[in-house]
């Protein structure tokens, strides 16, 4: 903003600050009296000239970096200031590593770079780290544009040797992909991929495309490629000869286990693959070396000694991990420098620093320029929100003329407040970008800073609020085929799959027939004994992969034509027929009985929103008003609240509670477990304090004294709040007036606590809460019979999780907890055998004598997993190791370090939820997947470990995480009576009977609509060179099976030609296949074969009128046959096509039927 910049510039310490600079002197100039804000602001102001030199400002802890770089963003009011993390050291042999810090590395570096950003703020570790020098940098980074002739061969090596690893589909960040004409690229230096279409060597369009969807959104006119790595080698045929060479080098009594572990590493590239670990052979990528200090013209330096003592404590722990790694002859000479010795950086910064800024009046032992002191300001405390402090505060300011600058959160919060305060005789208003400070005025700015400031000279006063930095983005709107469970993506030979006629088999793959001249396509399944069957492509609509509840390895396979499937489809039909009518029956009974309705929200309900520290998402914010909306009925609310681990539902449901309670109610909250209670307890109680509400613990474990008290209160109203367990729902336990009840987990409540609850809670407002997200058929599936609020996005701000998927190594694993220990946090030891959980504690105590280990596991009793999660959060333990009970259990913001053993045992769902636990602040967290070292792998095993790669590696899988864990969720809210259908006939047709059960109990028509299976000889199958990977050919099969209207055929003919060019004819030929199939359908054709010239159309019901339109259109070429099946035959002749002859058959039936419903 331009106000910061004039008001530093009307400071005299500032001006004599930047005319020093301008004048390029040898010396530095100290600056001192300045706390964190007036750094912030100083930087900004010296930032905000348009000539200002590249920057580097280096702080002592990453943690002081994030906030300096957000201030001085917020100040400027755009991104001028870039964070440059810390890149880790895993220098052991891993199978994956997470990208995203070394990415956002690349992102910074580029952007100092090409000018995009005005300065990089980083540690004092991050500062003295080796990285890609300027000019490789450069030579890596390159634009295209359209029009550019480029040898796509030639483009493929360049993102090779930039680091990029080739896939068939995008994921994540890093990755490439060929599909004949089109190349697709994820930059690290880019928010989404990009798509480049050629036309021969020409760049022909180039544009960005969703992840989700893979289909392009927005056109381009050029592109910025920068490298994927920081490890970079041309080829890897050039990494080869430089580790041999290396290797020819050693000597030693560790030489020949090293030479080994080279060689192992030489053979595995030349076979196609990577080495153990790439960044290991960083030393051995450039001629020379380069730090973040090559890359800035000029160096600020925050707190000298901290920042020294900061690298000194990097260096000497670099200097002891590779001493040990050397021992281990894990690295050799050669391979060990990745970081500048102490002495190196000291000189360095004492070189390099333009710039010192110092909170208190230092300096001792620099040589300075000049020195200048800052006594008159004075950081001040963030505002809490509440109006009447603030105008306290104002009122003596604005009497001594000052101009008092309000940062008030969010742009809908400063607009209320500027108007808040004009009612209130200030003269104030809301400002998008003020430029000069007005005395006596109050500007209101949307925005936050960590702290606010005080400067008597200028007569300038800032506040600001306490909420997070970011504002709510607009998330895009999501399409509806990337929200769908697509369950033929990604399907691998082996899957199951289930097809609606003739049940569950096992995915052969995709083979092609040729007969007569003509070259289909077929899926073929295996079913129990010999049986299999093929399934033409045109019917792929029909087969779904097989998802179940349990253990896949356990379902049986169906025998064609046999009667069990039929069986089993029955029972599920009645079963789901029987769910929806009561669902329907319970959802009309409600709508019927009365409730509260609770008013609108007032100033009250304003300020206790207002003080969440959070900028709420955009899912939060869609929930809280559908709740409220409920509310604000007279019918009570029976509402289920579904979302991801730490997606925000506790703060939804606290923000219905104090609604409830605000309006004279009292309110309730079940969880299923004591633990789970208490923390809900410890949460309702910080946000609520200061508010004028009583909260109580009830449980077991309160003295019956206690127990007694809360009674009285509860019965006599004065208490609001009540938090328990079951305990809450026993006979003893009256409520005065109770209006709302929330109940965490309710699917972990048994049978007759719920028979209870309703018995309870008649008439009252009920909120459910579920920590698995539910899938979207299954939302749409039940919407209008079961009210479902679903938070589908992750909070803002989020740190990504550095993730590695690696051999069990105990020396490693006790390096990562002490690192963690080191800067104060705690870790999770995940084993997930209760037999040998103590002894696994024991083994880790060896290694971390000094560390607090506690254990925790499923068969403790409740009162001692309540006293372990006590500990844990009041820090008494440093690790706990523990079984998956942490899945559901405590939210400890200090634990950032989570290690797995036996990854491959569980599934992704398992791993992302797991990994959820950690990274729950603005902590960088860290994730290990371990497996055990040597292990024979069996083929599921190994499937699994390479799907946690990818996962790990590019976000790749994410989906199918996400998918399975909605499936948990499903069986969840169908409940128990529904899992054994859901097991014999698969997730997704449970999910079709279900669908038609419920429109056929609202009384829908022709709710189940016949299939027509079609079977001709035309080239209709997507060819091989056109895509290549099989899991997308089936994904695109299915999808153009789906095809009903020509929209659906001219949508699906975009997405080909965007993700792959232009269609072949044989393609063309498969979607008019499709389209006119599905149209067929509609007309009760129930089959289209073909023999000899004849086509044959197999009727259900003849219809006198269409066969009259058919007549019409194709003459004496038409024969009807009543022997045995229906069927009307059409001579396609020597010369007319057969699919042009369908169309003609079919197009006249349709035009029939339209014209006997416009008649009706």
């Amino acid at each position: 903003m331009n106000f910061f910049i004039n008001a530093a510039r009307q400071n005299k310490n500032f001006t004599r600050l930047e005319k020093y600079l301008s004048e390029n002197k040898p010396l530095p100039a100290l600056v001192t009296g300045v706390s964190a804000i007036h750094k912030a602001h100083f930087i900004a102001g010296l930032l905000g000239d348009k000539n200002a030199p590249k920057t580097l400002v280096v702080m002592k802890s990453e943690g002081d970096a994030v906030k300096l770089c957000a201030d001085i963003n917020m100040l400027l009011g755009e991104n001028a200031a870039l964070l440059c993390p810390e890149k880790e050291m895993i220098l052991a042999d891993t199978e994956a590593s997470s990208m995203e810090y070394e990415h956002k590395r690349i992102n910074t570096l580029s952007a100092l770079l090409n000018g995009q950003c005005k300065a990089i703020v980083c540690s004092a570790a991050a500062a003295i780290q080796l990285t890609i020098p300027p000019d490789e940098l450069q030579n890596h980074t390159f634009s295209i544009s359209c029009g550019d002739e480029i040898d796509k061969n030639e483009l493929v090596k360049k993102l090779i040797a930039a680091g990029y690893s080739r896939a068939g589909q995008i994921d994540g960040s890093g990755q490439f992909s060929v599909r004949g004409g089109i190349v697709d690229v994820f930059p690290p230096n880019s928010a989404v991929p990009y798509r480049m279409e050629f036309f021969g060597d020409e760049i022909d369009s180039l544009g960005e495309f969703d992840l989700e969807t893979q289909r392009r959104t927005k056109a381009l006119d050029g592109i910025e490629i920068s490298p994927a790595r920081e490890t970079l080698f041309e080829s890897g045929e050039i990494l080869c000869e430089k580790i041999e060479a290396l290797a020819k080098k050693l000597r030693g009594k560790a030489a020949e286990k090293t030479r080994e572990r080279l060689e192992s590493d030489v053979e595995r590239i030349r076979n196609g693959g990577s080495p153990s670990n790439l960044d290991r052979y960083f030393p051995l990528c450039f001629d020379g070396e380069a730090t973040v200090f090559d890359y800035a013209e000029r160096v600020f330096v925050c707190e000298n000694t901290a920042v020294r003592e900061g690298v000194r404590a990097a260096a000497l722990q670099h200097t002891e991990d590779m001493k040990i790694l050397l021992d281990e002859a894990k690295i050799c000479k050669g391979l060990d420098r990745f970081m500048l010795t102490k002495n190196e950086a000291t000189e360095l910064i004492k070189a390099k620093t333009r710039v010192y800024f110092e909170s208190f009046l230092s300096g001792g032992g620099l040589e300075l320029g000049i020195s200048i002191n800052i006594g008159d300001a004075v950081q001040t405390a963030p505002w809490s929100g509440e109006y009447k402090i603030l105008e306290d505060e104002m009122r003596g300011l604005l009497e001594k003329k000052y101009c008092c600058f309000i940062f008030a959160g969010t742009k809908k919060g400063a607009q209320n407040l500027a108007n808040d305060l004009k009612e209130d005789g200030f003269s104030a208003d809301y400002y998008e970008n003020p430029d000069d400070i007005i005395r006596g005025k109050v500007i209101v700015c949307a925005g936050t800073l960590s702290a606010g400031a005080e400067y008597r000279e200028q007569g300038l006063a800032i506040f600001t609020h306490t909420s997070v930095h970011a504002e709510r983005k607009k998330s895009a709107k999501r399409k509806s085929v990337g929200e769908e469970i697509r369950s033929l993506e990604d399907i691998s030979v082996g899957d199951l799959v289930v097809h609606y006629a003739h049940g569950i088999g096992v995915f052969d793959g995709v083979h092609k027939v040729d007969a007569g001249g003509v070259s289909k396509d077929y899926i073929r399944i295996k079913y129990a004994g010999a049986d299999v069957l093929h399934v033409p492509v045109t019917q792929l609509d029909l087969v779904s992969r097989y998802i179940g509840t349990g253990d896949v390895s356990t379902v049986k396979l169906n025998k064609l034509n046999s009667e069990q499937w039929q069986k089993s489809k029955a029972k599920a039909k009645a079963a789901a027929k029987e769910m929806a009518a009561e669902l329907i029956e319970l959802y009309a009974k409600r709508m019927k009985s009365k409730g509260f309705a609770f008013p609108d929200d007032d100033e009250l309900q304003e300020d206790f929103e207002q003080h969440f520290p959070y900028i709420e998402t955009n899912s939060q914010m869609r929930c809280i008003d559908e709740i409220k909306s409920d509310m604000q009925k007279e019918q009570p609310m029976e509402r289920l609240l579904c979302g991801d681990v730490g997606f925000g539902k506790t703060e939804v449901a606290l923000r219905a509670a104090f609604k409830c309670i605000e309006s004279g109610k009292q309110c309730a909250l079940l969880a299923p477990t004591t633990v789970l209670a208490w923390q809900h307890y410890q949460t309702a109680a910080a946000r609520m304090e200061g508010f004028p509400v009583n909260i109580a613990l009830m449980s077991r474990y309160k003295t019956p004294k206690e127990q007694k008290e809360i009674l009285k209160s509860l019965a006599s109203g004065r208490m609001d709040f009540v938090i328990g367990t079951h305990r809450i729902v026993q006979n003893d336990v009256v409520f005065k007036d109770l209006g709302l009840v929330i109940i965490d987990e309710e699917q972990r409540f048994g049978v007759a606590h719920k028979e209870k609850f309703k018995e309870m809670f008649s008439g009252v407002d009920i909120l459910s809460l579920s920590a698995t997200p539910i899938p979207r058929t299954l939302n749409m599936a039940m919407s209008g019979i079961r009210d479902m609020s679903v938070l589908d996005e992750p909070p803002q701000d989020r740190q990504p999780i550095s993730s590695y998927v690696m051999e069990h190594d105990w020396g490693i694993i006790a390096g990562a907890i002490q690192k963690e220990l080191r800067r104060g946090g705690q870790a999770y030891y995940i084993h997930n055998r209760i037999e040998s959980i103590y002894g696994c504690a024991e083994k880790l105590q060896s290694l971390l004598p000094e560390a607090k280990i506690g254990v925790a596991h499923g068969r403790m009793a409740e009162n001692e997993l309540l006293e372990v999660w006590r500990r844990l959060l009041d820090g008494e333990l440093d690790v706990l190791v523990c079984t998956t009970i942490i899945e559901t259990g405590v939210d400890v913001p200090n634990v950032n370090t989570l290690i797995i053993e036996d990854a491959d045992y569980m599934g992704l769902a398992q791993l992302h939820q797991l990994r959820g636990r950690v990274g729950r602040t603005n902590k960088r967290a860290f994730a290990y997947f371990t497996f055990k070292p040597g292990k024979v792998l069996s083929e599921i095993s190994q499937r699994r470990l390479d799907a946690i790669r990818e996962f790990t590696q590019f976000g790749s899988g994410f989906r199918i995480a996400l998918r399975d864990l909605e499936i948990r969720g499903a069986g969840s809210i169908l409940g128990a009576s529904q899992s054994g259908h859901l097991a014999n006939i698969g997730y997704d047709m449970y999910l079709q009977l279900l669908d038609e059960a419920v429109r056929e109990e609202r009384g829908e028509k022709n709710v189940h609509k016949e299939e027509c299976l079609v079977d001709i000889r035309i080239n209709a199958f997507i060819p091989e060179n056109y895509i290549s990977n099989q899991a997308q050919r089936v994904d695109c099969y299915r999808k153009i099976a789906r095809i009903k209207t020509e929209a659906d055929a001219s949508d699906i003919t975009d997405e080909l030609i965007d993700r792959f060019g232009d269609p072949p004819a044989s393609v063309i030929g498969l979607i008019e296949v499709a389209r006119l199939r599905n149209m067929a359908a509609d007309c009760f054709v129930s089959e289209i074969s073909q023999v000899g010239e004849d086509l044959i159309f197999y009727m259900s019901k003849f219809d006198m009128q269409k066969l009259s339109a058919v007549t019409k259109a194709v003459g004496k070429k038409m024969r009807l046959e009543t022997v045995g099946r229906p069927r009307m035959l059409v001579s396609a002749g020597k010369d007319k096509d057969a699919l042009s002859v369908m169309k003609t058959v079919i197009s006249a039936m349709a035009q029939a039927e339209d014209n006997q419903n416009t008649k009706n």
